[in-house]
């Protein structure tokens, strides 16, 4: 949910070189997308059929999967090895954890996170879907909407992931009938409404037969969108994060004092959003000191320019106190100082969260002490009706929250920035993470 560290590598990297002129490296267009569904709905053979026939998978990657499944008597080969890679997933036949796949096309490069689809594991969908683009749905077309598709389908909602795919599975287990993927259609979408999830794309597939995933069946001919693979290859994404006002958490002071660079004070970090140039003026949050950019390292050389999700050191004209923590925002549009937050949060610990909890909360690169003063509501995900005062959040549990933190934070509304509108509430005794929550408004707007 917040903003991962950079590692040491990079920022050495970024730090340094400091040459006016020098050019910035360009952004690779590249879709993060999650899946997402209940247990057995196919998920990780979509996401093997994916990588087999986009020609992703190496030549000794699928010679051990042919092995494994010559082993449990299958006469072709079993995809969701290709993800499955746990031993207690392959032994048990379900996903546990997260299994992140990069692949790539002609036309862009993906990462992918297959995320469980038991209820017991939905806190990893929500760590894998929290930094999507769009997350894919599967529904089983024997089973239709269940419980668990409802509550995959608000995480991601919650999540304000920008494009959902429904992908109706196993359609040669239903004759391939059009009237049955209508009506399943016809219901997410419905209820993804409800959700405030604006469009959905629903595709009808068999992933275990390759049908409309990345090439067109030959047993839907009723069907005249396009297959899952065009759909990844074409959405939109990207241009959000560099339209809006910068962002920009502190992660670390580099101060390298090399006879080179006596003098050298630099900011580093990962622009979250938008675009910063030298010479414009900043602030620092939550301090509210102003000053200027006088510099910006990106990989080692000197750009006149930084736009997200650049990894970048940012130098200022003025020696200002500067920390770990601390937001870096153009002058005038920073976000909210407070220390009372509210929002909807995704309980993911077996540890219930009560009011009056004393907790930890991250948001960024900053972690402050807090506690929770009020759980106004839980969500029933059958009918989206509100719980009110439920006296606890239990694990999977989605509700409102109160919380007053021990030191500022400079907050954005999630629904505006999912970098800085997020935060992750933490067990101050073990470090366990109990919560991912979303400033503001929950779902539908509410």
């Amino acid at each position: 949910m917040t903003t991962t560290d950079i590692g040491a590598t990079e920022l050495a990297t970024t730090a340094l070189a400091h040459r006016p002129g020098a050019s910035v490296p360009t952004v690779v267009d590249t879709l993060r997308l999650a899946t997402a569904g209940s247990v057995d709905d196919g998920k990780s053979t979509l996401v093997g059929r994916l990588l087999h026939d986009s020609k992703s998978v190496l030549t000794d990657q699928l010679e051990a999967v042919e092995r494994v499944s010559r082993s449990r008597g299958r006469d072709t080969p079993d995809l969701a090895l290709l993800t499955d890679g746990l031993r207690a997933e392959r032994e048990q036949g379900i996903t546990i954890d997260v299994a992140y796949r990069y692949f790539a096309t002609a036309r862009r490069r993906f990462i992918l996170a297959d995320t469980p689809g038991h209820v017991q594991y939905t806190r990893n969908m929500v760590t894998g879907a929290s930094t999507a683009d769009l997350a894919v749905v599967l529904v089983d077309a024997r089973n239709g909407v269940v419980e668990q598709t409802r509550r995959h389908a608000a995480v991601a909602a919650l999540l304000r992931v920008p494009n959902v795919v429904l992908a109706v599975n196993k359609m040669d287990l239903v004759g391939h009938r059009e009237s049955v993927f209508a009506r399943i259609a016809d219901e997410f979408t419905a209820y993804a409404a409800l959700l405030g999830i604006p469009e959905v794309t629903a595709v009808p597939i068999s992933a275990l037969a390759g049908d409309n995933v990345v090439e067109p069946s030959g047993h839907m001919d009723w069907y005249a969108g396009p297959t899952v693979l065009d759909h990844l290859e074409s959405v939109p994404v990207g241009s959000r994060d560099t339209e809006a006002a910068a962002r920009f958490p502190v992660q670390y002071v580099v101060r390298p004092q090399t006879a080179g660079l006596p003098d050298y004070r630099g900011y580093a970090g990962r622009l979250d959003r938008g675009v910063l140039h030298v010479g414009d003026r900043v602030t620092v949050l939550p301090s509210g000191r102003t000053s200027t950019i006088t510099g910006i390292d990106v990989l080692g050389r000197a750009s006149d320019v930084a736009r997200a999700p650049q990894s970048v050191t940012l130098l200022l004209a003025d020696s200002l106190d500067i920390s770990r923590g601390d937001l870096i925002a153009p002058a005038g549009v920073g976000p909210a100082v407070t220390q009372d937050v509210e929002g909807t949060v995704c309980h993911l610990a077996d540890r219930a969260l009560r009011p009056g909890d004393k907790v930890l909360l991250r948001h960024t690169t900053r972690t402050v002490k807090a506690v929770v003063k009020a759980i106004p509501s839980r969500l029933a995900l059958d009918d989206l009706s509100r719980h009110r005062d439920p006296g606890q959040l239990v694990v999977n549990d989605i509700g409102r929250v109160m919380i007053r933190t021990a030191e500022p934070i400079a907050l954005d509304p999630y629904r505006e920035s999912r970098s800085t509108g997020s935060f992750l509430l933490i067990d101050p005794s073990d470090g366990t993470t109990l919560s991912a929550g979303m400033a503001g408004e929950g779902l539908g707007g509410s």
